[in-house]
């Protein structure tokens, strides 16, 4: 029975990581820094082969594993935001927000392609990231959902199609 349509939903315990933001609210507001535990849920819709299956399901979780630890235990900043300007001096970058310079330790941060550090942009991101692996999104998956949660009930989702 080929042609067949079917979503596998990915929800494992390595999907998650605790990371530090804050949320910029308008060009003069923001957050404080704060941290949340993060989990990231994945469906994956497509169509099975002959052989019964639709995509490798052990390389879909080793992508989002490491997606996952990549983030793990940083600061998270929003690289594309138009309020916030970020530089690099020596060891440090600098977060300059609305008159203000907010230290860092490099080591301790990691700048991402996101216009502010929120559940919706994340999810946006790790879908991106994962249609942009070729080994991953083969012609059999059509669509893609990517939920993030801060936090129990508090999910972010992203949605993604195959253009036919």
């Amino acid at each position: 029975m080929t042609g067949q349509r079917t979503t596998i939903e990915l929800f494992k315990e390595e999907m998650k990581f605790s990371a530090g933001h804050f949320t910029i609210l308008s060009p003069t507001e923001r957050e404080r820094l704060h941290g949340h535990n993060f989990t990231v849920f994945v469906a994956i819709t497509g169509i099975v082969d002959e052989g019964g299956l639709m995509g490798e399901y052990g390389a879909y979780k080793r992508f989002l594993f490491e997606a996952c630890r990549s983030l793990n235990e940083y600061f998270l900043l929003p690289g594309l935001s138009p309020y916030l300007t970020i530089r690099e001096e020596g060891e440090h970058l600098y977060a300059l927000f609305n008159g203000e310079e907010i230290p860092f330790l490099k080591r301790d941060v990691q700048v991402l392609p996101v216009r502010n550090v929120t559940i919706e942009e994340l999810a946006r991101m790790f879908t991106e990231r994962f249609v942009g692996d070729e080994r991953l999104v083969g012609e059999a998956v059509e669509a893609l959902v990517v939920k993030v949660a801060s936090g129990p009930g508090q999910f972010g989702s992203y949605h993604w199609s195959r253009e036919r």
